[in-house]
């Protein structure tokens, strides 16, 4: 291989290095290259710009910055708003075109970032596929939204980002190696999310082949936000002002100004309302409308991306509410665990029923059970993530002419991410597990051979990589970890896999859960089939 490969893109040439793998194999990395204009000055919180031609060979062997924000794991400031970047990470650059996979970090669109302190490419692209990584904008550079068509910031332009990269990749990333027809996109928490709002939104058409959403949906409240003037006016103490004054206070501030007024809006988990930043449905139709309809509506109308889709979920996904906003028991108001999407006003009858069904089938008449763990960690689990990308399954097998594969993961091992991260000894996979099992990040411990930990990369990887090969899981060939038949989910079964220290299959998963949810969707007359 050559030792400073150059690849020339629509922008220029590119110099990038040559890494070795987990398994000493050695690929091409190409980090750091633009994919927009960077987004300063009047373009701050606008849609992104094509990013202009360069002159000579642009060094691509460094990251560049994230989106400023904190550090998803230590909560450090870090990054720059000037933070259009890619990665692309290859084992070869000539000969026949590599599968694409393009990868969305999470972070609530608070956080994170795609480099490889967390999100290293070693165990992937070892299986013969591409592998991009993006930054893109957080919070309220990325998330602002004003009501007003003539400032053209109606929102969601950290999702814009990403149909920029997409775009980019699309266009370039043959000259990488990579097959630009067979693209998949896979994020984790919202970053699935952004994987399954880009099915819905027409920005993106035709720019991906596949979809992998991993613990997120647009149909549950975690990555939906609110209109951001009444925020703006309460976080900055102002009057009642129209959207241009708010947007003009906010494009001259300094970002860490920008960020101390972020800072002041209070962040909350409950799922009978919208995220203060997020995802909005935006109030005017232009050319750079990513989204002007609710998720669902869409979905119903099967006018999304018709893709196949694999899709699932951690056992214990509950367990991020406890290591990130530092609760574990309830407060005993339980009309705030109904969803956002039933429609349901608090205080009505049907309100206080429903709050009395998910409290009697999760605590009992034992009012000492309020201030236990375990099951206000299955009920947020279930209300933030599962039930959410449980129905996303079934509606999506519903109206889908390609096959859904639902899968749950249950392996714990050393590679546990999150749940080591926050020091989590209870039993259980919890909400962003799975990254470790994917990517090499800065903490992976030494993985032996034969290990639970060396079986899970090996399970994760061949599962994800067949299916951005062909749209079906299954390996091709046999494998040594892998001896059942994943079966797509069926218009009444919901088949799955579940990932654990073996690989099995079973249908319906979490049943007395999945019906208590099913009963309660009944009284609010919702249907997810």
């Amino acid at each position: 291989m050559e030792k400073s490969p150059i690849v020339t893109v629509e922008q220029g040439q590119l110099q990038g290095k040559v890494c070795v793998d987990h398994y000493n194999k050695p690929y091409y990395s190409f980090q750091g290259i633009p994919y927009a204009q960077a987004p300063i000055g009047k373009l701050r919180f606008k849609a992104p710009q094509k990013n202009y031609p360069w002159l000579g060979v642009r060094d691509a062997t460094r990251e560049k910055n994230s989106s400023y924000s904190r550090h998803m794991l230590n909560y450090n400031i870090i990054g720059d708003e000037d933070c259009l970047y890619l990665n692309v990470y290859t084992p070869e650059i000539t000969g026949t075109l590599k599968p694409v996979m393009f990868w969305i970090h999470g972070g609530g669109y608070l956080v994170g970032s795609g480099n490889s302190d967390v999100y290293s490419p070693d165990f992937l692209v070892h299986e013969d596929v591409v592998i991009v990584t993006i930054n893109y904008r957080l919070g309220l550079l990325g998330f602002l939204s004003l009501n007003d068509p003539e400032l053209e910031v109606p929102g969601n332009a950290g999702l814009k980002d990403q149909v920029m990269a997409l775009k980019w990749v699309a266009s370039n990333i043959d000259k990488f190696g990579g097959d630009p027809n067979n693209i998949t996109i896979f994020g984790e928490s919202v970053g699935g999310g952004s994987v399954h709002y880009l099915m819905l939104s027409p920005m993106s058409k035709g720019l991906f082949h596949k979809a992998i959403i991993q613990s997120g949906s647009a149909i549950g409240n975690r990555g939906r936000g609110q209109y951001s003037t009444p925020l703006i006016i309460k976080a900055l103490g102002l009057p009642d002002v129209p959207d241009a004054i708010i947007l003009k206070a906010l494009q001259i501030m300094p970002v860490e100004k920008v960020f101390e007024v972020q800072e002041k809006i209070p962040e909350h988990y409950p799922v009978s309302e919208f995220r203060p930043i997020g995802v909005v449905v935006e109030q005017y139709i232009n050319e750079d409308t990513f989204l002007s309809e609710e998720p669902i509506d869409i979905i119903r109308a099967k006018r999304y991306h018709d893709v196949p889709v694999m899709i699932g979920y951690n056992s214990r996904e509950g367990y991020f509410v406890k290591g990130r906003y530092n609760v574990d028991h309830s407060n005993g108001d339980f009309e705030k665990e109904i969803q956002f999407s039933l429609n349901v006003a608090k205080g009505t009858d049907l309100s206080k029923k429903i709050a009395k069904k998910i409290k009697d089938f999760f605590y009992g008449d034992d009012a000492s059970l309020l201030k236990s763990s375990a099951p206000f960690i299955l009920l947020q689990g279930d209300n933030m993530f599962i039930r959410p990308l449980y129905n996303t399954a079934r509606i999506h097998a519903a109206t889908s002419k390609y096959p859904v594969y639902l899968y749950r993961m249950s392996i714990d091992s050393k590679l546990n991410l999150f749940k080591h991260h926050y020091k989590i000894l209870d039993s259980g996979v919890s909400h962003g597990d799975d990254l470790g099992y994917l990517f090499k990040n800065f903490g992976t411990p030494k993985i032996l051979p034969g290990s639970p930990e060396d079986n899970g990369v090996q399970v994760f990887s061949k599962y994800w990589t067949t299916f951005a090969k062909t749209g079906n899981p299954n390996p091709t060939e046999k494998h040594p970890l892998i001896n059942v038949i994943w079966k797509p989910v069926e218009k009444d079964i919901v088949n799955y896999v579940d990932i654990g220290e073996n690989v099995t299959v079973g249908v319906n998963p979490e049943p007395s859960r999945m019906q208590l949810w099913q009963d309660i969707e009944d009284m609010c007359s919702v249907s997810y089939k």
